[in-house]
């Protein structure tokens, strides 16, 4: 079990992260909608996550996304890298009703971040722009090469759900282990 924490004047968080686990969640950020993408994330990634946050949520909700995001991208990162004996590609498509979105990644120890989501607004009380900045940090701090494309819809909250579970089920597969693979690299190294 991977344990990072993090505190500054905005955020106090503590996360706890097991990569290859049954996708138990134990998520509390303070904001709900928040908490159900993470659910869902862990759920479909197979990984057991406890996230626990205190953050300025009466200023808005902006540093407890960002904020849980680096820290999550931290536990990740000490749970993947060095590379050795995995996949390291993986690539979905989840469908939610009306929602398709592809993800595609690539643990390459490189933050990038391609976000195509055609989203705005709100989703209750959930400001929507703050889904990019989950990934954003997530990409950075694992880091790793994230991709996310829209191919359809029109519900935000299928659209934003759809990319949070395409997201672990190609991060599930990129953990895969392969013994055959060994450092999936051509530099030796990632």
């Amino acid at each position: 079990m991977i344990e990072v924490k993090r505190e500054t004047k905005e955020t106090q968080i503590a996360v706890k992260l097991n990569l290859y686990g049954t996708g138990l969640a134990k998520i509390n950020t303070g904001v709900g909608f928040y908490d159900h993408m993470l659910e869902a994330f862990t759920k479909h990634a197979h990984i057991d996550l406890e996230v626990s946050c205190i953050g300025d949520t009466h200023i808005d909700d902006h540093h407890t996304v960002e904020d849980v995001a680096i820290v999550i991208g931290q536990a990740l990162k000490k749970a993947i890298y060095p590379v050795k004996s995995i996949e390291r590609f993986g690539n979905a498509t989840v469908v939610m009703d009306e929602a398709s979105i592809t993800c595609d990644i690539d643990l390459s120890n490189r933050g990038f971040l391609v976000f195509e989501l055609p989203i705005g607004g709100k989703v209750g009380n959930f400001d929507v722009e703050l889904v990019e900045e989950f990934f954003k940090a997530l990409a950075f701090n694992l880091p790793f090469t994230l991709h996310l494309i829209y191919n359809r819809g029109k519900n935000k909250h299928h659209i934003i759900e759809g990319a949070f579970k395409a997201l672990a089920v190609a991060l599930r597969r990129a953990v895969s282990v392969n013994e055959n693979a060994g450092i999936p690299s051509t530099k030796g190294v990632l």
